[in-house]
């Protein structure tokens, strides 16, 4: 599947890998190069999982980069009065009569927990390009919905905080 990123995002994952390639890797080989140190290999605890962690930061690596070559890069303006990426929504949910905030974000970063909902999720894709005031329905699947209102979207943020979700 392709990844549908912004901008930032494909600056973060470069900037993550960078760190990865220049401080984590040579920090895992150094770890590799003094567990060898301690002798015998076959019941040498520290080797095997300075390796393994040595292979997950080059798995690591190889995914954020094959992510990126296939990457589909998408644009995070909307209109100004318009839900879009980045933006701050709260939501009045009808059927439980309460409002909740969450921020609209790519599916990377989504984490519902951190109040961050995915484009790619239900209620980021029923709300995104809507007005305030707007009363939108909510597919969850064929059968079951429900309805939000929108109350307000914040323009305004700093998307510098945000880090991107680690497989």
């Amino acid at each position: 599947m392709r990844e549908r990123l912004t901008e930032s995002d494909v600056k973060k994952i470069e900037a993550e890998i960078e760190h990865r390639k220049l401080v984590v890797r040579k920090e895992a080989i150094e770890a590799v190069k003094e567990a060898r140190a301690q002798g015998d290999l076959s019941e040498n605890f520290e080797y095997y999982a300075a390796k393994r962690e040595k292979n997950s930061n080059e798995s690591r690596i190889r995914y954020l980069e094959n992510m990126l070559r296939s990457a589909i890069v998408i644009s995070d303006s909307s209109k100004e009065d318009e839900v879009g990426i980045n933006n701050l929504v709260e939501l009045y949910m009808e059927d439980d009569d309460e409002t909740e905030t969450y921020k609209i974000v790519t599916s990377i970063r989504g984490n519902s927990l951190d109040g961050k909902i995915s484009t790619e999720s239900p209620l980021g894709k029923a709300v995104l390009g809507h007005k305030v005031n707007d009363r939108v329905y909510v597919e969850v699947s064929e059968k079951i919905g429900y309805y939000v209102v929108i109350r307000s979207i914040n323009k305004n943020m700093d998307d510098t905080a945000d880090n991107i979700r680690k497989f």
